[in-house]
């Protein structure tokens, strides 16, 4: 009973510190300026943007919800309540119902987020190529020098002019850098960081289900041993 209570009170502060890194993931995704960027210049038709605020409800739910079931184990193991042990498993069991679709989402929806951004680069590009005074063009340059890259390579050949005058004068070490590469590359590292982070996420809850139940049904007979034995004489 004490190793389990150890167990559980390492698990639990596991999950808070995930939970924690979870809230950060998105809020870094939501506000991180690789990611407003596209999202203030995509159109309304553009699937990037429901994608986007998606992800960042989500994993504020999740994390919210790890870091409650974190709170609500910890409490219960030290003032051995029934009560709050099934709440914790409920939260735990909440957490990775939660998570299961997120992770298969990743994985069946994989190119959905970067073709999404990479259509509104594309969009933004062709826009200031064709109407060299468009409106897009500051949201174009600050995109080059957000992503620290300068253009894409077109099979047409006529970039050059567009390249020249959108991309950042003091950045000559980003000339040949393609953007649509550069994005390929950032969202790949991002969304593997993600990968991980759920993977971990969910080991961690179900270990902390397993525990807490193991928890619950320890304090259940713990407490029905106790009364064993004990009588209570009345007078007739």
């Amino acid at each position: 009973m004490r190793i389990t209570k150890c167990q559980l009170v390492a698990a639990s502060l596991c999950v808070m510190l995930l939970g924690l890194s979870i809230a950060t993931l998105s809020t870094v995704t939501r506000y991180g300026l690789h990611f407003s960027i596209i999202s203030n210049i995509a159109p309304e038709s553009s699937s990037y943007r429901d994608i986007h605020h998606a992800a960042f409800y989500v994993g504020v739910f999740l994390s919210m919800t790890l870091i409650l079931a974190a709170l609500l184990s910890a409490v219960a193991t030290v003032r051995e309540s029934r009560c709050l042990t099934a709440t914790a498993f409920f939260c735990f069991a909440l957490a990775f119902c939660g998570m299961i679709p997120a992770l298969c989402w990743r994985y069946m929806h994989s190119t959905e987020v970067e073709d999404s951004m990479l259509d509104v680069y594309d969009l933004v590009y062709e826009e200031v190529r064709r109407n060299g005074s468009s409106s897009k063009r500051h949201e174009l340059t600050l995109i080059h020098e957000i992503f620290l890259c300068c253009g894409k390579h077109s099979p047409l050949g006529d970039t050059a002019a567009v390249e020249h005058k959108m991309c950042h004068p003091g950045t000559e070490q980003t000339a040949g850098r393609d953007c649509l590469q550069e994005m390929h590359g950032f969202l790949k590292k991002h969304m593997g960081f993600v990968s991980t982070l759920l993977g971990i996420t969910i080991g961690f809850t179900v270990y902390g289900m397993v525990l807490t139940s193991f928890n619950w049904f320890s304090i259940h007979f713990s407490d029905n041993l106790d009364r064993k034995g004990k009588y209570t004489l009345q007078g007739r």
